[in-house]
């Protein structure tokens, strides 16, 4: 009986019913009682959705799925649309189980933090939970085609929610963000097509990986990932949407973007560029080292710039995305695992300061640094968040950010492959922006908090018991990888270090011996 169960549970369906549920429960939220000006009851169903989703994540890889096995596991393949070769394939490895249970988590949160909308309920949270599927498809699909349908699906939800509910400039916002993405996606759509017909065609990714093109073939496909998938991470001088999207987003989208969107981009290129492309990802690696060092002190540089708390965070984010490319391009397990963490760490950083950010500004009703001073003594909770998410995202040690961005340094310091000098300038470069990180985002809350209070701004009372348990679910986490990191490692290691060993078997070729390998 035992073993009957164990295979029953082996053979359920879990990935299929994660990606599906959202979007059975959104088809039903225009059928529900209400012209949805009532929030209540849309909010109540999302909330509800998403919680069982999520806990769904947390019984499939808690209980079936293996973290020290390197391939694929809970294996779901079912022939969709033959004419086409679209397989619904699904599987999970340590690239992308960790960052399913993230887009779950902060998917809920966001559900939970969006309370308060009151305008067109029934879409807003329809919308919210498609997006909630789209993305755990993202990371799911193994069948190219099925990945390309869920890549784009997920742009939908994500314009409505900044044209319909974001600031006074959200259609500019939504419009950009929707036509950064839409052209990035045909630069993928192009490669993955080339990939498919290079040889027997299929869109299988793990066939596709096994056929590792190089030459020219290969490295244009690259650079067709490379930069499709790029401004989504978002990589310079492609992130100019970003402080866009988030400087007219709702905090709550601002948390899915930052939480969950961003993390996508570094996703895709540890999957179709470092997998798929290991040639070409080792004559380029250095180049995504110096885009990451860009990344890293022009995100930095930028920050300062900004006189709006969300615009200031957005361009945090894009240099804190910088050690991503650091770590993938480091070719070395230790670094690909940097990039991983940094992943993980950044999602939960960022989407605590952009929810704290939503908390204050409900009260203030007001963004802008200059017209804000003195809240720390009217909003003592929300300031302790606030500085806690800042100081997590500065790395400070004891929280996950810290082990993330060591971990990355150490991958680049510690690969005999690159010269001396490539390794010290890439250190000396990336511990400018590092130093930079606490200025602005000290500053930031020394202007927020302290100073004079500016007597204007109508405060009606600190975060709620909703808030307190959105934020410390957030925080929580951030604080137990930071003290014991192998929490998260476990979760991926298998999968980072057989893709390391994929790339240390290919020999060193001409083009990245120019760039500093070697």
């Amino acid at each position: 009986m035992d073993a009957n169960l164990s295979g029953l549970a082996a053979s359920f369906p879990w990935l299929s019913l994660i990606v599906l549920l959202p979007t059975a429960a959104a088809l039903v939220m225009p059928l529900l009682p209400g012209d949805g000006s009532d929030p209540r009851l849309p909010r109540t169903v999302a909330l509800v959705v998403m919680i069982s989703d999520f806990v769904l994540m947390l019984l499939a890889f808690s209980r079936h799925y293996d973290p020290s096995l390197e391939g694929l596991q809970l294996v779901e393949r079912i022939t969709w649309v033959p004419a086409l070769g679209l397989e619904w394939s699904l599987a999970a490895d340590g690239l992308s189980a960790p960052l399913v249970v993230l887009s779950g988590l902060v998917t809920l949160l966001t559900t939970a933090a969006s309370w308060n909308i009151s305008r067109k309920t029934k879409l807003y949270f329809a919308l919210l939970l498609v997006q909630a599927s789209a993305q755990a498809l993202v990371f799911l699909s193994q069948d190219f085609l099925l990945f390309f349908l869920a890549w784009e699906l997920e742009l939908v939800p994500v314009y409505l929610l900044i044209a319909i509910w974001g600031g006074k400039a959200r259609q500019y916002a939504a419009t950009k963000f929707i036509l950064y993405t839409a052209t990035a996606s045909l630069l993928i759509l192009l490669s993955g097509l080339a990939l498919a017909l290079h040889g027997p065609f299929t869109f299988n990714l793990s066939e596709l990986a096994a056929r590792s093109p190089g030459g020219t073939f290969g490295l244009l496909c690259y650079l067709g990932f490379l930069i499709g998938f790029g401004v989504k991470l978002p990589m310079f001088p492609l992130h100019t949407w970003l402080p866009d999207a988030h400087g007219e987003a709702n905090a709550a989208v601002s948390m899915l973007l930052a939480g969950v969107l961003l993390k996508m981009g570094g996703y895709a290129l540890l999957r179709f560029n470092v997998q798929m492309l290991p040639e070409a990802h080792l004559q380029l690696a250095p180049a995504l080292i110096v885009l990451g060092i860009v990344n890293i002190v022009y995100g930095a540089l930028n920050a300062f710039a900004q006189d709006n708390v969300k615009r200031r965070i957005a361009c945090s984010s894009v240099s804190h995305m910088g050690f991503v490319l650091l770590g993938i391009g480091a070719i070395d397990a230790l670094g690909i695992s940097g990039a991983m963490l940094q992943m993980i760490s950044h999602g939960l950083i960022a989407a605590a300061m952009f929810f704290v950010t939503g908390v204050f500004y409900e009260r203030t009703e007001t963004l802008s640094i200059p017209n804000m001073g003195g809240l720390a003594k009217a909003l003592p909770i929300t300031f302790a968040f606030f500085l806690a998410s800042s100081l997590a995202s500065l790395a400070l040690p004891g929280m996950s950010g810290f082990v993330s961005e060591i971990t990355v340094f150490l991958g680049v310091t510690a690969n005999d492959g690159f010269t001396i000098g490539f390794r010290v300038i890439t250190i000396v470069l990336a511990a400018i922006g590092l130093v930079f990180t606490p200025v602005y985002l000290l500053s930031l809350c020394r202007r927020v908090f302290f100073g004079p209070r500016i007597p204007a701004l109508a405060i009606t009372g600190d975060m709620k018991p909703r808030e307190l348990l959105i934020g410390l679910t957030l925080l929580v986490p951030t604080l137990a990888i930071g003290f014991w990191p192998r929490l998260a490692i476990d979760f991926y290691e298998s999968s980072t270090n057989a893709l390391a060993a994929q790339l240390s078997a290919l020999p060193v070729v001409a083009l990245g011996q120019s760039l500093g390998i070697g």
